[in-house]
C-alpha cells in the first residue's frame, strides 16, 4: 500500500510539473522573399542539446538563439524580428548581422592606401560605419547548409564597392557545436590591397530578448587597456589603462554599477561602446569576454583571434523598434561584444594593421560559448 501511495505521488508530481519552455522556430516561409533579385532563405541550426539557432543569408542576421537557463527553460537571446519585411525597413539594420568590409568607424570617410586616398560613404555623421550604406548587414549571401548544425555564406564584394579598393571574396561559416558555441569563422581572399575588419553583430539580452534592460548584467573584459574616442566615437590613437576607470572589466561588475560615473568617455559614448585592447594568449584563441545573468543564470564567454573587442551597451535603442515578442527594444536592453582589429586603424598606422594584400588569406574567428551557473 504504501509503495502504491508513493508512486500515485510521484505520478502527481511529475503531471503538476510546469512544462519546459522550448524553443519556438520562426517559420522559414517568412523569409522567402527575393532581394536584389537573389532569393532570402531562413536556416536552422540545431545542436545535441536543444541548442537552437536561425539564420538568414539576408545579411547573414542571426535571427533567433535559444539557450537554456539554470531551470531548463529556453529562451530566445538575441534581438531580431519575426518576418524579412519587418527587417528591410527597421532602422535598426545590424541586428544579428554580419558587418563588414570594415566593422566600426573610419574617420572623415576616408583612408590613404598605396598613395591613394579612397573616399568612403559617411554614414555616422562625419564617419564611415560598418562597410557603408549597404554593408554586408544589407546584402543577400549565396547560402549552402552542409549539415545540421553548419551555415556557409559565401558574398562577392566588388572592387569600388562603397569606396573600397579591390575584389573581395568572403566566406563566413556559422557552426553550432554540441558544447554550445555558436563559432563564427571568416575568410576573405583581394586582387587589390584593401583594409578588412569582419566582425558580428548580435545584440544580446541573455534574459531574453524584449525582457528589459540589460544593466544587471554582469561582464568580465580580458583587457587591461582601452581605445579611448572623441566626439565622433573614433579613436584618439592612445593605448589608455583601464585601472581606477570604469572601464575596468577585469573584476566581473554589472553593466549598469559605473554607467552614470562622471567619467568622459562614459558621456562621449552614451554609456559603454568602446574599443577594448585584448590580453592576447601566447597560443590558441584568446579569452576575451564573460558575461553572467544573475536572474537566469545564463552565461555567454567570448573567444577569438582577433586583437580588440568593442563593447556596446545598447545605449542607443530607443524602443521604436518592437521585436519578436512584440515587445519595443528599450534602452540599453541589450548589449554587443564584437570581436575586431581597432576602429579607423587604416588611419592610425601605430595600431595592428587591417590591410589585407593579394596572395594572402583574411582569417578571423569570434566563438559565443553558452552555458549556466
Amino acid at each position: 500500500m504504501k509503495n502504491s501511495i508513493v508512486a500515485l505521488l510521484l505520478v502527481l508530481s511529475f503531471a503538476c510539473a510546469p512544462e519546459k519552455k522550448m524553443p519556438e522556430l520562426i517559420p522559414a516561409a517568412n523569409f522567402q522573399k527575393e532581394v536584389d533579385e537573389k532569393p532570402v532563405n531562413l536556416y536552422t541550426l540545431k545542436n545535441s542539446q536543444g541548442v537552437v539557432t536561425q539564420i538568414t543569408n539576408f545579411g547573414g542576421k542571426v535571427v533567433s538563439l535559444w539557450t537554456p537557463d539554470k531551470q531548463g527553460n529556453f529562451g530566445d537571446v538575441v534581438l531580431g524580428f519575426n518576418t524579412i519585411d519587418e527587417y528591410l525597413k527597421t532602422s535598426e539594420k545590424y541586428f544579428g548581422s554580419l558587418i563588414g568590409r570594415y566593422g566600426n568607424r573610419i574617420a572623415n570617410g576616408q583612408f590613404a592606401l598605396n598613395d591613394t586616398v579612397y573616399t568612403l560613404a559617411k554614414n555616422n555623421g562625419e564617419n564611415a560605419l560598418h562597410g557603408g550604406i549597404v554593408g554586408y548587414n544589407n546584402v543577400v549571401w549565396d547560402a549552402e547548409q552542409p549539415d545540421d548544425q553548419t551555415l556557409v555564406l559565401m558574398y562577392h564584394s566588388p572592387d569600388g564597392e562603397e569606396g573600397y579598393p579591390g575584389n573581395l571574396d568572403v566566406k563566413v561559416q556559422y557552426k553550432l557545436t554540441d558544447a554550445n558555441e555558436l563559432k563564427i569563422e571568416y575568410w576573405a581572399t583581394t586582387d587589390k590591397a584593401t583594409p578588412v575588419n569582419l566582425t558580428h553583430h548580435s545584440f544580446f539580452n541573455l534574459k531574453g530578448a524584449g525582457q528589459g534592460d540589460v544593466n544587471e548584467h554582469v561582464v568580465q573584459i580580458n583587457a587591461d587597456n582601452y581605445t579611448p574616442v572623441d566626439a565622433g566615437l573614433i579613436p584618439t590613437g592612445e593605448i589608455a589603462p583601464v585601472e581606477g576607470t570604469p572601464m575596468d572589466f577585469r573584476t566581473p561588475t554589472a553593466i549598469g554599477a559605473r554607467i552614470n560615473d562622471d567619467f568622459g568617455q562614459l558621456k562621449l559614448g552614451n554609456g559603454y561602446d568602446h574599443n577594448w585592447v585584448l590580453n592576447q594568449a601566447a597560443n590558441g584563441l584568446t579569452f576575451a569576454a564573460k558575461v553572467v545573468e544573475p536572474q537566469t543564470g545564463r552565461t555567454m564567454e567570448v573567444y577569438t583571434n582577433e586583437p580588440g573587442m568593442q563593447f556596446y551597451g545598447g545605449n542607443f535603442l530607443d524602443g521604436k523598434a518592437v521585436g519578436k515578442e512584440g515587445v519595443p527594444y528599450a534602452f540599453r536592453g541589450a548589449f554587443c561584444m564584437e570581436t575586431q582589429h581597432f576602429p579607423d586603424s587604416p588611419n592610425k598606422p601605430e595600431f595592428p594593421s587591417t590591410i589585407l594584400e593579394p596572395g594572402n588569406e583574411y582569417y578571423s574567428i569570434c566563438v559565443y560559448k553558452f552555458g549556466v551557473e
